[in-house]
């Protein structure tokens, strides 16, 4: 006689045996039975390989990311910075030329004051593209002026041109001309940037 635990009509479980026995065939019907500390240890390794997966896929994105994004400025900060620059030169009582540059060293914002020269748009776009290929203040490149990197066209390595640098990025350049000395025509040049600098540090 078999004795046992009833599952459902026709069957039987033996649990020391742990298989049911169909009661019309007689044939054994195989059982899957875990502890559960054996179901607990299968969940918490299939949350783990979850777990897992996630944080490596980041890092294989990652590597296999064919671009990289960039930080640039608008051109209402290139303006804000080159009315700045102005104002502080006005303040000297010099009338100047400006021009912003982004990172690229292509213009944004050129200004020249009223009655500036015309030749100081050329000069200030050629100090703030020679700031931002370099990444220093320009007047770091004087010494270098008379060699054949110097003379590389478009590019004015004399004192006046400062990069816009924030957080580490590399966001433009600014160029200025038209004050008695290039060292004048740079503290110009940064007094554009300081107007904006904390505002550019927030928004990063």
């Amino acid at each position: 006689m078999l004795s046992g635990v009833r599952l459902q009509v026709g069957k039987w479980f033996n649990p020391r045996l742990q298989f049911a026995i169909d009661r019309e065939s007689a044939l054994p019907i195989t059982m899957t039975s875990r502890t559960p500390k054996e179901r607990f240890m299968k969940k918490t390794l299939s949350v783990a390989t979850c777990l897992l997966a996630c944080v490596a896929m980041p890092a294989i994105a990652d590597e296999d990311n064919m671009v990289v994004q960039t930080k640039r400025m608008t051109l209402e900060t290139a303006t804000v910075i080159a009315q700045a620059t102005v104002a502080a030169c006005r303040e000297k009582g010099i009338q100047i030329g400006v021009t912003v540059v982004d990172r690229e060293g292509i213009p944004q914002t050129v200004l020249r004051d009223t009655i500036a020269p015309t030749i100081t748009l050329p000069i200030s776009k050629g100090k703030a593209y020679a700031a931002v290929m370099f990444n220093v203040p320009t007047s770091a490149l004087s010494e270098r002026a008379n060699t054949p990197v110097g003379r590389v066209p478009g590019l004015v390595m004399s004192a006046g041109g400062v990069p816009i640098q924030v957080g580490g990025s590399l966001l433009g350049g600014v160029g200025v001309s038209g004050a008695p000395s290039g060292e004048t025509d740079e503290e110009c040049a940064q007094a554009g940037v300081d107007a904006v600098a904390t505002d550019l540090e927030m928004s990063m």
